[in-house]
């Protein structure tokens, strides 16, 4: 299967396929160095672009080294992420088409009480945001919460 990193109206630089991908098939690995969330946090603290993807319960992640850091979020994904034995697989959702971004829901659990996170998909169900939609409610009542 053929993918090419090119410029993307969601986000700076986006993972196109040039050939079809079947439903389900395995799409890229999401490769790169295991460290702790700690260390992540002391290595990006003010950096305003970080390619980490959380493993398990998100004490470590694995910081990004390779073409999957380049597929972008969407609301409306054609790809899935799923994590087997300790490695990061991205799968087709749906039969793509040649030409189409790649892109999966980064369901975003963590950031600063002021990161919003904004999404730019601009799919119809763009939920505004790249945080999950249980760390979506959470983020509003506890904002709700500070300013009672």
């Amino acid at each position: 299967m053929g993918l090419i990193v090119r410029s993307s109206a969601i986000h700076a630089a986006g993972v196109y396929t040039t050939t079809a991908i079947r439903k389900n098939a395995r799409v890229a690995e999401y490769t790169g160095h295991p460290i702790t969330k700690d260390k992540a946090d002391e290595l990006y603290e003010n950096s305003p672009i970080t390619y980490l993807f959380g493993l398990g319960d998100g004490a470590k992640v694995i910081d990004g080294h390779a073409m999957a850091m380049f597929i972008n979020h969407s609301c409306r994904p054609n790809c899935e992420t799923s994590e087997i034995r300790g490695r990061v697989w991205i799968k087709a959702l749906r039969d793509i088409a040649p030409g189409e971004e790649l892109t999966y829901d980064y369901c975003l659990y963590d950031g600063a009480d002021d990161d919003h996170a904004h999404c730019n998909c601009g799919t119809r169900h763009c939920r505004g945001t790249m945080y999950s939609k249980a760390e979506s409610k959470k983020r509003k009542q506890t904002a709700g919460e500070k300013s009672a």
